[in-house]
């Protein structure tokens, strides 16, 4: 994989760990905003909203711009705005910069989903993706465990000062490493995108991505009330916790940018039907913390491994529309990121529980597993599992190693 791949998952590892790290500090912001512990996770739905609709509008602006251009001026926006969190004391303010924060992040994924998959062979997408994709899991490795130690050590507000330093590397390394190319790449191009976009099964994998991210940020934004007040477990533990998870989507995520390209299929199967077992049993043995410590390792694993294989398949799918197509795939996936902590939210507000949350992830796999199987036997549909179809034949390219 280019050298600039990896640079470029630099600055996803920092816009990863301000997504995340809201799960580590709910309480402490609940508590110094004055506001309830739903009110504060919610900022993780803010940020999936401003996501949601910042992918698709960010990245048709993009296409006006030269993709280095655009990238610095995403991620130039993305360190101011949490310069402002950190220094606010309104929870209205802070929760405006999560959505112009998620904005300008949006933005520059897409085009950086589209900058990757450029600069590599027509069949390695699903590596690309999962080069981008790594820098999202280190953020749960480093980054949110160290947002929730800096928060327990400093406050809640030291995490958002962190982003914004980790950012200002990212910002000399997109300008200095990733190509120029032509500004204003076609008036057109949009439009040609869009219409590229039609497709139902590029509708379909978008409609299962959305479903299992949001079973994935479902379960996590609620993973610390759940460790302390259900499992038991100090406050000491959480940034351990939190490791385990981002480890675990570590490994979810390389192994699904070594599957994408070849056998989706099983991959996608299998993943999805040993979460809806995990979910579950995630929600019946929360009480004990061997269980615990276990399954946010193992979930973490398994909820990359499909969510990174199904954004392979939607850019497969959309080769027509390289930064749409990428920004789609953005947009439903936190479609699901702002789904899931909101209907946690709900289900621990009608007083289910702190486990509750777990039930809604199973919940919202069993709807990905049906939609799934209803799509696969729609007459006429040629597939090889759920939203996935076949890659494109094999070009001369180097052996993996």
């Amino acid at each position: 994989m280019p050298l600039v791949l990896h640079l470029l998952g630099l600055a996803v590892f920092a816009q990863g760990t301000s997504e995340f790290m809201l799960s580590g500090l709910v309480t402490d912001i609940a508590a110094d905003l004055d506001v309830s512990v739903p009110a504060a996770a919610s900022l993780t739905s803010a940020f999936a909203v401003g996501m949601i609709v910042g992918a698709p509008s960010a990245a048709a602006l993009s296409l006006r711009f030269s993709r280095r251009r655009a990238l610095l001026a995403f991620l130039v926006t993305f360190l101011l705005v949490h310069v402002v969190g950190a220094l606010t004391t309104s929870y209205g303010v802070l929760l405006a910069t999560r959505v112009v924060g998620a904005l300008a992040n949006a933005g520059f994924l897409a085009v950086a989903l589209a900058t990757a998959t450029s600069l590599v062979a027509p069949d390695a997408k699903g590596r690309a993706t999962s080069v981008l994709l790594g820098g999202t899991t280190l953020a749960c490795v480093v980054g949110v465990p160290g947002g929730a130690l800096l928060g327990q050590l400093w406050g809640w507000r030291a995490a958002f000062w962190a982003v914004a330093l980790v950012s200002l590397p990212a910002v000399v390394a997109v300008a200095r490493s990733v190509p120029a190319d032509t500004a204003g790449r076609a008036p057109g191009t949009a439009r040609a995108e869009l219409g590229a976009l039609r497709s139902p099964r590029l509708l379909v994998t978008l409609l299962l991505g959305a479903l299992v991210n949001g079973a994935t940020f479902c379960a996590f934004t609620y993973l610390e009330p759940l460790a302390t007040h259900v499992t038991g477990l100090g406050r000491a533990w959480l940034p351990g916790l939190l490791a385990l998870f981002g480890l675990g989507s570590f490994a979810g995520v390389t192994l699904g940018g070594r599957v994408a390209d070849r056998r989706p299929g099983p991959l996608l199967v299998a993943g999805s039907l040993a979460l809806l077992a995990g979910w579950a049993g995630f929600a019946l043995t929360a009480q004990h913390p061997a269980a615990t410590v276990a399954s946010a390792f193992v979930l973490g694993a398994l909820s990359f491994a499909v969510g990174s294989t199904l954004i392979a398949r939607a850019l497969y799918a959309a080769t027509g529309a390289p930064t749409l197509g990428g920004a789609f795939a953005t947009a439903a996936f936190n479609v699901g990121a702002a789904l899931g902590p909101w209907a946690g939210g709900r289900a621990i507000d009608a007083g289910l529980g702190h486990r509750s949350p777990l039930w809604v992830s199973a919940l919202l796999v069993a709807l990905a597993l049906l939609t799934a199987g209803a799509a696969a036997l729609r007459p006429g549909r040629r597939r090889r599992g759920p939203g996935v179809t076949q890659a494109p034949a094999r070009t001369s390219v180097p052996p993996r190693p």
